[in-house]
């Protein structure tokens, strides 16, 4: 796959299959992010794979989806709901370069994802305290996002806009969402 055609195609997805991901491919998507770059080489960020159904089941009330489409994209437990979850930690002390250290680390397992046909949402709309009580981190440690990953069950498309027209996503008449993305020439001054 071409890096290309996987950063403009790759979209979130909040509607899945209910099939299972190998921990082969989640090992892949873990083993990308930990070899992205980060702030001084120091390599603060750590994973939580989550995969057990019952534990599953507790993280998803935990989450918040696609407020702007609300009730549309938000998956059914069971029926649409990711069967796995990733988990970003970091120190409670850390900086605020972890937040792009994070960010950088997500961008790689979405791409790794992608490339192996599953679909990833990064999730930063999630109740972090009492996702920290569910995992027993100790009180040094912090819950950054939650990435739920799994075998897609929609095709979100990306359209060009001009600065300036709505950058909300929305459903068209056949329930298939539409992300703007502020075309190039209005994003970027070259001097």
């Amino acid at each position: 796959m071409e890096v290309k055609e996987a950063l403009k195609n790759r979209r979130t997805v909040r509607l899945y299959q209910q099939k299972n991901v190998p921990d082969s491919d989640l090992a892949e998507m873990i083993d990308a992010a930990r070899v992205t770059s980060c702030a001084s080489n120091l390599q603060q960020l750590r994973y939580i794979v989550i995969r057990d159904s019952k534990l599953v089941k507790e993280i998803f009330p935990l989450t918040a989806w696609a407020n702007l489409v609300r009730p549309s994209r938000t998956p059914e437990s069971g029926i649409s709901a990711p069967r796995c979850f990733i988990a970003v930690i970091a120190s409670a002390s850390a900086n605020q370069v972890i937040y792009a250290d994070a960010g950088a680390a997500i961008q790689s397992m979405q791409l790794m994802a992608w490339s192996k046909g599953l679909g990833c949402c990064w999730l930063g709309s999630i109740q972090r305290d009492k996702l920290k009580i569910l995992f027993e981190l100790p009180d040094d440690k912090q819950v950054l996002y939650l990435v739920a990953v799994g075998y897609p069950a929609e095709k979100p498309v990306a359209e060009d806009v001009p600065d300036g027209k709505s950058v909300f996503y929305y459903l068209d008449e056949q329930k298939c969402l539409h992300i703007p993305k502020i075309r190039l020439e209005d994003v970027a001054t070259w001097r």
